[in-house]
């Protein structure tokens, strides 16, 4: 992590692909790193999962070496269980640092106090960072929200109460977990954090161009930029958040014959990571829909997508799609393809 701690510190933004269940799992990790993703975090894993040994759970933390810097995030809301989760981690699988995730919104996890949950009570959110860091020589960084709701809204403090704690970093995600998803991510919030703590911060929320990515940055001052729903079907949005940080033409989106590309390039990783192909193609579905979106008949597509069980099907249904779309025999597709034609294909 300390090398991860000198990238928040440099010229360059770093850009960070978001903890996200059942999404960031190994293979779309790789991707976005491909993409340009300086550091990727993994999916949330509970702490009480990890100690009890559930298979499915340690499944969470498997990575490849190519996906360094990365971090895995852990939840809970016992100290004690969290300290020996961290610790675990640490010996057994060796990321670059750990992050607890104070952030998560679903209710399975609030109900258990996890995630956001925790923001009802700073002094478990101090115990909590506090046990993890003193577990494991690893850096422990610290992912939030601005609070549990409006009453508790109030990140500044619960960032000082991070980093009193020991966090080396904290992303924040300014909006509360009574928000959800909804409104606009408050990066006003970011900037203010900023200001008051010491240690680098990560800003998250409503980043879904390049143009929004670099705005953030110059809005708030942030030391990183973590990209969470944005990069949904959408990995190459790393390449255009980039490029629009450092000043350069921002590619545009991929073609439709490049897109599919990326897309089954992203499932036959999956598949190969995946022990159960079968149960990897199911669990694709949710890639399919979001590669998909905005589509000339996007829709027909899906509803044909989603009922694909192996690799060979997915693509029989892709390449047809493909070659109707480019005999433009679909509605919409002739207009669809003459904006390709005009903005280009870079990627």
């Amino acid at each position: 992590m300390e090398s991860v701690l000198k990238t928040l510190r440099s010229d360059q933004t770093p850009l960070y692909l978001a903890p996200q269940a059942g999404v960031s799992e190994s293979p779309f990790r790789r991707l976005c790193r491909r993409f340009g993703a300086d550091v990727v975090v993994s999916e949330f894993v509970s702490a009480a999962g990890i100690l009890h040994g559930n298979e499915r759970t340690l499944e969470y933390l498997r990575f490849d070496e190519a996906e360094r810097p990365i971090g895995v995030q852990i939840f809970g809301a016992d100290p004690s269980q969290m300290a020996d989760a961290a610790a675990f981690v640490h010996e057994t699988f060796a990321p670059d640092f750990i992050d607890i995730n104070f952030g998560c919104p679903v209710k399975k996890v609030v109900k258990r106090n996890g995630g956001s949950g925790c923001l009802r009570d700073l002094d478990l959110v101090h115990r909590i960072t506090r046990a993890v860091a003193e577990a494991t020589p690893l850096p422990t960084t610290t992912k939030i929200r601005s609070g549990f709701d409006q009453a508790t809204r109030d990140p500044v403090r619960i960032g000082l109460t991070c980093q009193e704690a020991g966090s080396e970093a904290i992303c924040l995600h300014p909006r509360t977990r009574t928000d959800m998803y909804s409104g606009h991510a408050r990066w006003e919030e970011i900037r203010a954090l900023k200001k008051a703590v010491e240690i680098p911060v990560i800003g998250n929320g409503d980043i879904r161009s390049g143009e929004d990515a670099r705005r953030m940055r110059d809005e708030t001052g942030c030391d990183g930029i973590m990209i969470a729903r944005g990069s949904h079907g959408d990995p190459w949005l790393f390449a255009q958040a980039r490029a629009a940080l450092d000043g350069k033409p921002i590619p545009p989106d991929p073609g439709v014959e490049e897109r599919f590309r990326i897309c089954l390039e992203h499932a036959r990783n999956a598949i190969a990571f995946e022990r159960d192909a079968r149960r990897a193609v199911l669990e694709f579905r949710k890639h399919l829909g979001w590669y998909t979106k905005g589509l000339p008949s996007g829709r027909d597509l899906r509803q044909e997508l989603f009922q694909v069980e192996t690799l060979e099907e997915m693509e029989v249904k892709l390449d047809e799609y493909l070659g109707r779309y480019l005999e433009g025999d679909l509605p919409g597709a002739e207009n669809h393809r003459g904006v390709e034609q005009l903005t280009g294909s870079a990627l």
